[in-house]
């Protein structure tokens, strides 16, 4: 018989009935039934329950083994008594008689407890990561991530795309957030950067001939906390492709997106014709450029309505060219309770209220703005939103771009607080037409926002024709239930387009030469048109496992000051790393 195990915790059936087993693992429960224990055996594949009397040999040492001990057993298969069988077990219908205990592995007093479902602090789970990654729901997690990784790559493979591993250590490349730099030993004072993506070297594949390339990308980027993204690393799906416009992209990716959803979402409704939303009525619509579609509410225009209108407050608003006045209509809302709560809710945002109208019978409004505007204006906001008596709308006013954000939240609290949202749905769309460009109040110039290295709508003639922040790019990201998936864009393939885009963003040729240097000359050697790609794949799994929180299907995460409390990193270099590395640290006093 094999040193440890004959068969694991999960593999014992009724044909077993009467057989010998050997089982290794950990005290998941210890039940002391008076001359009688019960101990619940765990290993990485299911429960067994092991029956231990006052009759065997083992039964003293099993007195003394507690919660987390790793033992191995001996002992003789047989059915539970009847009425104590466990059909949530695939075990359940078995127990084993042990006459032989070892302890392989004696625990500690335990600072979290791996059986049941207790709430613990994040940092206390995050130092003691071994022990949380134990307990049922989380290690659950991190198996369906490794499942899910493994059908995307399957669907990948598929569809024809090869996958490719690219370096680690790179250059410093302007992606929109902070590089990790690694000091060069042998090249004192110059540094190598982690890459926020393999945006570059993935273009390079495509040069190089390559066609269609994939990669589970690892990704780092020196950010600050944020609530939808691993601090440090992540991982993302990775894709590029020769010889395709942006439909192409489309009808590659949504099957293998989709499919995954379908596969691991526990029967919920998958969209299968994706709709393509351009960005600008995405923000309009939903004041959000990763709409959540499970939630029924349109935002509308419904400026005219207020213009010279009795409601003073608007009225003056919208004597500046630039505002509008815009509507967030309330199904089922209108009752004074909700429109109070919703009130309350927008000045904890921090803004003064919320304005609303409510309907009554007879197609009458009630609440202070319809008093101001009168019947006939109300009844025309009721006709344009749709609404009905027992409905209510909620109005934002001001320069849109200062506003949206807000909207797009009220319009979120309106669906959430009127369960107007289908909880059994992922829906999923690609959100297009991004602006090329977008003003930086900050450093008071053009930025790129979003990849800067996607081709222009309009290419070089836009470039040099157009207002840039009129320009749209061949951009576009996909967005489920109120997530950003992924990101991508056709790309900017030709050299002097290329110089063009980043000098509209402040970026002198010679810059652009010195810092892409590989891409640049790369083009100036036939570049293929093509365009890709990159999902997260840690946002992908959080959503099909049903968590909230990312940190709840990574295995060893960082918390929210980017500080892993097992590892203890960040830490302190010694005297002889920093002395080999030409560097001095120059700490803030």
């Amino acid at each position: 018989m094999h040193r440890y195990r004959s068969h694991t915790c999960g593999a014992l059936r009724a044909e077993n009935i009467g057989d010998i087993a050997r089982l290794s693992g950990w005290c998941h429960r210890i039940r002391d039934h008076g001359g009688v224990l019960f101990i619940d055996l765990r290993d990485h594949y299911g429960v067994t329950q092991v029956v231990i009397d006052n009759d065997s040999a083992a039964f003293k040492l099993a007195e003394t083994v507690r919660s987390e001990w790793v033992i191995r057993i001996d002992g003789k298969v047989r059915r539970r008594p009847e009425g104590t069988e466990n059909s949530e077990l695939p075990t359940g219908a078995i127990e084993v008689f042990a006459t032989e205990l070892e302890v392989l592995g004696a625990a500690g007093e335990l600072p979290l407890q791996v059986f049941g479902d207790q709430a613990y602090p994040e940092d206390t789970r995050l130092r003691y990561r071994f022990l949380d990654l134990r307990r049922e729901k989380l290690h659950a997690n991190i198996m369906l991530r490794g499942r899910i990784i493994d059908s995307i790559r399957r669907r990948m493979k598929d569809g024809g795309f090869f996958e490719f591993q690219t370096p680690i250590l790179t250059a410093s490349s302007p992606e929109g957030a902070r590089d990790f730099l690694v000091p060069s030993r042998i090249h004192p004072g110059k540094f190598y950067a982690l890459p926020q993506a393999p945006q570059q070297y993935k273009q390079l594949i495509m040069m190089a001939g390559f066609d269609r390339y994939f990669q589970i990308a690892p990704c780092f980027r020196d950010e600050d906390p944020r609530a939808d993204r691993l601090p440090g690393e992540f991982y993302q799906l990775d894709v590029e492709m020769s010889f395709v416009e942006q439909q192409d992209v489309f009808a590659a990716m949504e099957p293998v997106i989709s499919g995954v959803f379908e596969e691991f979402g526990d029967g919920k409704k998958v969209t299968r014709n994706w709709p393509r939303i351009p960005y600008a009525d995405a923000m309009r619509k939903y004041g959000s450029d990763k709409p959540d579609l499970r939630n029924p509410l349109v935002m509308q225009n419904v400026s005219e309505h207020f213009r010279g209108s009795g409601f003073k407050v608007f009225a003056r608003i919208l004597e500046d060219a630039k505002s509008e006045v815009w509507a967030i209509p309330a199904p089922g809302g209108g009752s004074r309770a909700f429109c109070d709560r919703m009130n309350s809710w927008a000045q904890g945002e921090g803004q003064p209220g919320l304005g609303y109208i409510m309907w009554r019978e007879g197609g009458e409004g009630a609440g202070p703005i319809a008093n101001n505007i009168g019947p006939e204006r109300t009844a025309a906001i009721c006709a344009q939103l749709g609404l009905k008596a027992g409905d209510a709308a909620f109005f934002v006013a001001g320069q849109p771009e200062k506003f949206v954000k807000f909207a797009g939240l009220a319009r979120t609290q309106v669906g959430t607080e009127l369960k107007l949202v289908d909880e059994n749905a992922y829906e999923l769309a690609w959100i297009v037409d991004f602006p090329m460009y977008e003003w930086s109040d900050e450093e008071k110039k053009l930025d790129f926002s979003h990849n800067p290295f996607s081709m222009p709508q309009g290419g070089l003639d836009a470039l040099t024709s157009q207002e840039p922040l009129t320009i749209k790019a061949f951009q576009y990201d996909i967005a489920c239930n109120g997530y950003e998936l992924a990101s991508g864009g056709i790309r900017n393939h030709k050299p002097e387009a290329m110089v063009k885009a980043f000098e509209l963003a402040g970026y002198s040729e010679q810059t652009v030469v010195e810092r892409f240097g590989g891409m640049y000359r790369a083009f100036q050697y036939g570049a293929p048109p093509h365009g890709g790609m990159a999902a997260g794949i840690d946002r992908i799994v959080m959503l099909l496992a049903g968590a909230t929180n990312l940190r709840e299907v990574a295995l060893f995460p960082m918390n929210q000051q980017a500080v892993d409390l097992l590892m203890g990193a960040p830490s302190e270099a010694t005297m002889k790393q920093l002395r080999e590395l030409h560097i001095r640290p120059n700490l803030p006093s």
